[in-house]
């Protein structure tokens, strides 16, 4: 099977990593809402929420929860904002939580939302820093 998830999440391709656990790897988005836009994705190839074992859905959803508290902290966010597609709208059939931190007035509207890039690798990998030091607090 191809899942550049799983790929992601067995240690290649790079990709700027913010956790690695058992249960769930979580890393930058390539193409992100706003700088800090994390995907969380279990280790265990999982299509969609209902492929996950229900016994992994408890893990999975507490790293989700640290990784949210992560990227407010880090991002200096007011909130953040946590979704995932099952089959429609989902780029990569594998799992995975977005968590996009939110500031008032920062332009996100319904479910019409613009993509953008990092600047260079520089700042994603600093970006990505600021999120695990947050997850280290």
């Amino acid at each position: 099977m191809d899942c550049v998830f799983c790929a992601i999440a067995g240690g290649e391709p790079p990709a700027h990593r913010v956790y690695e656990g058992e249960t769930a790897v979580a890393f930058l988005d390539a193409r992100p809402l706003f700088p800090g836009h994390v995907l969380v994705v279990p280790r265990r190839h999982a299509e969609t929420l209902t492929d996950l074992e229900p016994a992994e859905v408890g893990p999975f959803f507490a790293v989700v929860r640290r990784i949210a508290g992560a990227v407010e902290t880090g991002m200096a966010a007011a909130g953040t904002f946590v979704a995932m597609n099952n089959r429609i709208s989902q780029s990569v059939p594998h799992l995975h939580v977005h968590v996009v931190p939110r500031n008032r007035k920062d332009g996100l509207r319904g479910f019409f939302w613009p993509r953008t890039t990092y600047a260079d690798d520089v700042q994603a990998a600093e970006t990505a820093e600021r999120i695990r030091g947050a997850l280290a607090e």
